[in-house]
């Protein structure tokens, strides 16, 4: 029987393009003009996932959301306009717990719809296998999160087992990759650390550009830590987090003595951008393993498990995200099955774990 696909969008163009494209794929579609009609065409087609659009007549995409996370909740993709107010919808969007989103290539009706079709198709699989419900409740978790830093910091630690910057080769370093249901398992990590933490953290989110300043900006507002895009060239310092630019890859890089974060064109040897693969094996390359933790969170795929698997086997800590709260447990199961993992956790479990690596 063909999974069931509910396309929500009030432009009719739109619909016939999304429609053809996911029908093409073999899925069992039915469409929607607005919010209102969308909620009564679920309640009549019940899909295994919905795509969504954010701005319609009569009831809108996230007041749509919210009712569909409320009274029957299910896997939405979200299919927005690639501007800086579309990346600012889509994120309340993943707030109020959809799983992911598309970006409409050429705005609110895009002609070139098709250009977008392979990643539309691999986020609708990927959202009728994924765990829904998983942003519900985020910023009460978020809050309970801070209340344990100063609890976790106060226990005692094994000071042997901490991996603190050294003189050696490399600073000590924290790299983590995502994908799919990223944002929000990302603020639950990252709000949780203290201004102290002890480790620069690099970030490799799969993301278009316009989508990835404006995610470091809102994750800098509930965090402790100083969060940024990476623009240009960086020195990854202690007590910052650096989202690597949409659009690009990367790359760790050596300026005479001294090893930067640099922003570099996409690399079309790896398949996935901003590209995880990439960034941890230029850590590899210059870091010494030993002072390196890796994370690699919710997303479809297998990005970054492979380099991440040899820095393991090399000496560095890594943590896979379990199955229990990973969106779509693709990239970290990709991590475990290679052996490449020493523990996996829930994602409200990571930071209290980074914080007793590095204490």
């Amino acid at each position: 029987m063909a999974t069931k696909v509910l396309i929500i969008d009030d432009s009719a163009l739109m619909r016939k393009h999304l429609r053809q494209i996911i029908e093409g794929a073999g899925y069992e579609t039915q469409t929607a003009r607005n919010g209102e009609e969308g909620l009564e065409k679920i309640a009549e087609f019940d899909p295994a996932v919905v795509t969504l659009d954010i701005n319609m007549p009569v009831m809108d995409g996230l007041t749509c959301l919210s009712l569909i996370m409320q009274q029957c909740p299910r896997p939405v993709v979200m299919v927005s306009s690639l501007t800086e107010k579309g990346a600012l919808a889509t994120f309340e969007a993943l707030e109020l717990g959809a799983i992911d989103y598309v970006s409409k290539p050429g705005g609110t009706v895009s002609l070139n719809i098709q250009e977008i079709a392979k990643e539309l198709l691999d986020k609708v699989t990927a959202a009728s296998r994924a765990r829904i419900g998983k942003s519900r409740g985020l910023r009460e978790r978020l809050r309970n999160q801070r209340n344990k830093v100063e609890a976790i910091k106060a226990k005692p630690r094994q000071r042997a087992t901490a991996i603190r910057p050294t003189k050696k080769k490399g600073q000590g370093l924290v790299i983590i990759g995502v994908s799919t249901g990223g944002p929000s398992t990302l603020e639950e990590i990252i709000a949780a650390l203290p201004a102290d933490f002890a480790l620069p953290i690099l970030v490799a989110q799969h993301m278009p550009g316009r989508f990835t300043q404006v995610f470091a900006e809102r994750l800098n507002k509930i965090a402790t830590l100083n969060v940024i895009e990476l623009s240009s060239t960086v020195v990854p310092v202690p007590g910052q987090v650096i989202i690597a630019r949409g659009g690009a890859d990367i790359k760790l890089v050596k300026r005479g003595t001294k090893l930067m974060a640099s922003s570099v064109p996409v690399d079309n040897n790896f398949l996935w951008h901003p590209s995880v693969e990439r960034m941890a094996t230029s850590v590899k390359e210059l870091y010494d393993p030993a002072n390196i933790i890796c994370v690699q969170l919710t997303g479809m795929g297998d990005d970054g498990a492979k380099a991440m698997t040899e820095l393991h086997s090399l000496g560095a800590r890594c943590i896979a995200e379990s199955e229990e709260t990973a969106v779509v447990y693709g990239m970290p199961k990709e991590l475990v099955t290679r052996g490449g993992a020493d523990c996996i956790l829930p994602s409200y479990a990571i930071a209290e774990k980074l914080i007793e690596w590095t204490s």
